[in-house]
C-alpha cells in the first residue's frame, strides 16, 4: 500500500503516518461528497449518519475504487483490546496483521447551533466524548494520530463553530491537554472544513487529532 519506515526513527515515522492518514481522510471526504451528490438523506442520529457513510460508501468496493482509497478496511463500533473504548470507525491496513495495535481511529459526533460555548451543548460533547477519550487513552493512538468527524446537523458557520470549540478547550476543558488549538489544515483540495489539533495524553506523550466537519444540515430527514 505505502512505503514502510523503520519504527525506531520516531520523528520520521510520525511524519509518515500523518501523511498516510491524511490520504485516507481525503478519500473519506470524497465519499462524503458522493453522499451529497447522490442526495442521500439521513436522520438526526449520530450512529445512523455514520452507518450511511460507512456501510454504503466506505465499505462499498465500487465506491472505494472510484475514489482511489488505499488498501484499508473500515470496521464499525469496534471494542478496543486494551481499554473500555468502543470506537466508531477503526481503520486497519496490512500493518494490522503483523501488529494488532496498528490501526487508526475515527470518532464521530453530531454538532449543532445550540449552546455552542456551554458545557451541555454538542460542542462540549465533541470534546468530552471525543477529544478527551484520546487524551485519556480510552481510545488508543498507536500512530500518535487519529481523527474525528463532526456531523453538522443544523445550519451554522463551521469556522465560527470551530472557534467556539476552541474557546471551550481553553476555558472549560483543561483536561484535554491542548498544545495547539483546532487549526484549519490544507491537505484536502476543494474542502475547507478540515482541521487538526495537538494534545498530550495521560502519559504526557504528544498526539494529534484531525477534524473533518461534514455538513449534513441540508440532508436531515425532519
Amino acid at each position: 500500500m505505502f512505503g514502510r519506515l523503520d519504527a525506531s526513527s520516531f520523528s520520521d515515522s510520525v511524519r509518515f503516518y500523518h501523511g498516510e492518514f491524511e490520504i485516507i481522510l481525503s478519500k473519506v471526504t470524497a465519499c462524503y461528497h458522493l453522499m451529497l451528490s447522490d442526495g442521500v438523506l439521513v436522520p438526526n442520529d449520530e450512529n445512523r449518519i455514520r452507518d450511511s457513510l460507512l456501510i454504503d460508501y466506505l465499505r462499498n468496493p465500487n465506491v472505494l475504487r472510484q475514489v482511489g482509497m488505499p488498501e484499508v478496511l473500515f470496521d464499525r463500533e469496534t471494542l478496543e483490546d486494551n481499554s473500555v473504548g468502543r470506537t466508531d470507525i477503526r481503520i486497519i491496513s496490512p500493518d494490522t496483521f503483523t501488529e494488532p495495535k496498528a490501526y487508526y481511529i475515527i470518532e464521530c459526533k453530531r454538532l449543532d447551533s445550540v449552546n455552542t460555548t456551554g458545557r451541555t451543548g454538542l460542542n462540549a460533547k465533541y470534546i468530552e466524548n471525543g477529544i478527551i477519550r484520546f487524551v485519556t487513552k480510552q481510545y488508543s493512538s498507536y500512530y500518535r494520530v487519529n481523527g474525528m468527524i463532526g456531523f453538522v446537523v443544523t445550519p451554522l458557520d463551521i469556522h465560527a463553530n470551530t472557534d467556539c470549540i476552541n474557546t471551550l478547550l481553553q476555558t472549560s476543558f483543561s483536561e484535554a491537554n491542548t498544545n495547539r488549538k483546532i487549526t484549519q489544515a490544507n491537505f484536502i483540495d476543494g474542502f475547507e472544513y478540515h482541521y487538526s489539533s495537538s494534545h498530550s495524553d495521560s502519559d504526557n506523550v504528544p498526539l494529534d487529532i484531525y477534524h473533518l466537519m461534514f455538513d449534513f444540515s441540508g440532508s436531515i430527514i425532519s
